[in-house]
């Protein structure tokens, strides 16, 4: 039997029962004062990105070594992860250099990130990896700003507080003394902006002032001294509605809509098509009007006018967005982002644009994932950063393939050799495509090794894909690049499952049919003859509550509680006698909730929420902490002291979803399928998957990867990506979950 041993290693059993899932409410985000800018929905630091969602949860992403990112580690991460211990909607945020505000809906300030000068405002000088009170501003504040390595506050009485470092004189309180609480700066300040050691702001009769370091002219008065109260800035004739400062230079945005800017301009960072320094504001000729948003960077700045997005300045690492990495001393559009843009954050090196509820867009320095694609590297357009969507309910994982049900319509992505993803070609693709007519309705999908089910609302179902063993069940073996109905089944099919040469189906009256590859007894029908049409299994024509499927071997769970299965189960040694009709799973007499079936092993949910596993184990599938194959007798799965809400078992490994909606998963980690970040090749007991965090509702193992879903509806994948399977339109080996790129045209040319 060492033959059949081998053939199931070979095969993937990510199985998919589908729950369609209730998204959150969007929130609608309050209009604050101007302050740096109003309301700032992103916000880009050194070496990482935040966002605020649609939903008033802050999300950050990148280089993590500070705690900038603020979930409470000190990992570093190239997807969006939630900050924590904030439990208020967050109406603003301000991104320092490697330390973060938020202001939330109450008018409080929390901070979190580096702390060596005092800028998260506690009284300390310590990092904090998740949020912190700033001492004082317990209410009434409405605007926020970051520099380097201070922070400033406006109040709702237009008084203006800052903190942190002040070496420059940038706190604008008279001293050179870092400040680890917030001191009065001003009265009468309707916007603010911190630079990198210099502040400025526009009072509430739009005049504006500058103080700090001003060794490049960045204060705008004419001189490269530091001052350590405000000066007003020179030149500016009509009255200023925004300002923004960058490292060493500023910008401001008048009432008529045009752009001036001062100081260090040795990459043209003032877009006056010079590099010639400047103390005083000059002109942006092709920015004379029509400007909503100016955001000034270390040294590159960034505009939004009528919708658009124009960058200028420094551009070796893309961050001006378009297409290249030549610096300009002029605006340059961004490619992409042509209309629709309404906030802007220029960073150290890279660029995002908010574009409206959970639409964001990141551009330039990808050397710790900072713009948010689930990977590292370099992009010099602007792409969609993943892991900010909405409207997956559920998803499933093949051989090399990946398909998931969204707003009712079936995607796939990954390998398509065989026609896997229903698409009516064989081209693979990165990045989910819709499966044909399969763009509505669909209630629930599985997936085997190189071929896909789905039942749609009214209980039919259809199938594409590998069919060389007849597994799609039209009574052929030809391939079919696009679905087709299963003969002989009707309406009112509870649920479908694959493996990776046969499928099952329960059916509306209790009974389980199951058709294709039956050359060890999987199809259950005391017989090991290949079937291309569904065929009744012997002794379940009724009574049975949920199927699952393995590589060449299948089991129901009846009414009773109790689990039966048939097929080839290897014993201890590996080998063994195939069961041609279904026998009783020892223990698993009463109680048992769920099951799930891998490549050739299983597992049960006992009393909602015990889980025991049993079968092949020599990768650590069973997760009980051996490599001890246990046959047909169940063993307790390790460290799940918090229970299980849900589980997948794939082809040699296994993830649940503990009571708490965490993901943790065990076995075989090669090619990193258990998302903890490494390439250990096994793992015994459960490990948490990283970067998920809680609210997990969804997750489905397959061959050499899985993926996830949270209550929100955002998918995340992991493991092997030879064909693009993880869906982030990239192809490698990721080994932490990225979020799934949807393509949004899809949908607005009318599936939803």
């Amino acid at each position: 039997m060492e033959m059949c041993r081998d053939a199931i290693r070979h095969y993937s059993r990510g199985l998919a029962v589908i729950a369609i899932l209730a998204v959150a409410p969007a929130w609608a985000g309050a209009t604050l004062p101007h302050g740096a800018p109003t309301g700032q929905r992103i916000a880009t630091g050194s070496q990482y990105t935040c966002a605020i969602t649609d939903s008033g949860l802050v999300k950050c992403w990148g280089h993590n070594e500070s705690g900038v990112l603020g979930d409470g580690s000190f990992l570093s991460h190239d997807v969006p992860s939630t900050v924590r211990g904030n439990s208020e909607q967050a109406l603003a945020l301000a991104g320092g250099y490697d330390h973060v505000c938020a202001l939330t809906l109450s008018g409080t300030v929390k901070c979190w990130g580096n702390n060596s000068q005092g800028q998260l405002g506690d009284g300390s000088t310590n990092n904090s990896a998740t949020p912190v009170d700033v001492v004082g501003l317990t209410g009434g504040v409405v605007s926020i700003t970051a520099g380097q390595s201070h922070t400033c506050a406006i109040t709702s009485a237009a008084e203006l507080k800052c903190w942190g470092g002040n070496f420059g004189g940038q706190l604008g309180d008279g001293t050179t003394t870092a400040r680890h609480v917030p001191v009065h700066t001003s009265f009468g300040i309707s916007a603010v902006a911190a630079g990198a050691s210099h502040t400025c702001a526009v009072t509430q009769t739009g005049i504006a002032q500058c103080w700090g370091m001003g060794n490049r002219g960045q204060l705008g008065n004419n001189a490269t001294s530091s001052q350590q109260l405000p000066v007003e800035v020179t030149g500016l004739s009509s009255p200023v509605s925004a300002i923004t400062a960058g490292l060493q230079h500023s910008c401001a945005l008048m009432m008529t809509g045009a752009v001036k800017c001062w100081g260090a301009n040795q990459y043209g960072q003032l877009g006056d098509s010079t590099n010639t320094d400047r103390l005083i504001p000059v002109d942006i000729t092709s920015l004379a009007s029509n400007v909503t948003v100016v955001n000034a960077g270390s040294y590159h700045t960034c505009a939004v006018q009528q919708g658009a997005v124009k960058c200028w300045g420094y551009n070796s690492t893309g961050r001006l967005g378009d297409g290249s990495r030549a610096n300009s001393a002029t605006p340059v559009a961004v490619t992409g982002l042509t209309a629709g843009v309404q906030q802007i954050d220029a960073g150290s090196s890279h660029s995002c644009a908010w574009m409206g509820g959970d639409a964001f867009s990141c551009w330039g320095n990808n050397t710790y994932g900072q713009i948010g694609v689930g990977s590292v590297g370099r992009s010099t357009q602007a792409v969609d950063v993943i892991g900010l969507d909405s409207g997956t309910s559920a998803i499933g994982v093949g051989s090399e393939h990946v398909c998931a049900i969204r707003s009712g319509a079936v995607f796939c992505w990954g390998d398509n050799r065989l026609g896997q993803l229903g698409n009516g070609n064989h081209d693979e693709h990165a990045t989910p495509t819709a499966t044909s007519g399969l763009e509505s309705d669909v209630a629930s999908l599985s997936l085997g090794g190189d071929h896909a089910c789905a039942l749609t609302q009214d209980g039919s179902a259809k199938c594409w894909g590998d069919n060389a063993q007849g597994q799609l069940g039209d009574n052929t073996q030809m391939e079919r690049t696009t679905p087709v109905d299963v003969v002989g089944l009707g309406a009112g099919v509870r649920q479908i499952a694959t493996a990776s040469e046969h499928s099952c189906a329960l059916t509306a009256t209790g009974g389980v049919k199951c058709w294709g590859s039956n050359q060890l007894g999987e199809l259950g029908n005391n017989s090991t003859d290949d079937h291309f049409l569904p065929g009744d299994v012997a002794g379940l024509t009724s009574g049975v509550a949920a199927i699952s499927v393995g590589s060449v071997h299948s089991c129901a769970l009846l009414d009773a509680g109790n689990v039966k299965c048939w097929g080839f189960f290897p014993d201890n040694s590996g080998g063994g006698t195939p069961d041609l009709a279904p026998i009783d799973v020892p223990g698993l007499a009463s109680n048992v909730t769920a099951i799930t079936s891998g490549a050739a092993h299983d597992c049960a949910v006992i009393g909602g929420s015990l889980l025991k596993c049993w079968g092949l184990n020599d990768t650590g599938a069973l997760g009980n902490g051996t490599t001890d194959n246990s046959s047909m007798n169940p063993v307790d799965v390790a460290g799940l002291n918090a229970g299980v809400s849900r589980v997948s078992a794939g082809n040699a490994h296994t993830c649940a979803i503990d009571t708490t909606g965490a993901a943790k998963c065990w076995g075989v980690n090669d090619v990193g399928e258990l998302g903890d970040g490494t390439e250990e090749y096994m793992r015994l007991a459960p490990v948490d998957v990283i970067g998920l965090g809680s609210g997990i509702s969804y997750i489905s193992a397959g061959d050499s990867g899985s993926c996830g879903v949270s209550t929100g509806g955002t998918a995340r994948c992991w493991g092997e990506n030879l064909f693009g399977q993880l869906g982030n339109g990239e192809i490698g080996s990721v080994l932490v979950p990225l979020a799934v790129l949807i393509d949004e045209e899809i949908f607005r040319s009318g599936f939803e």
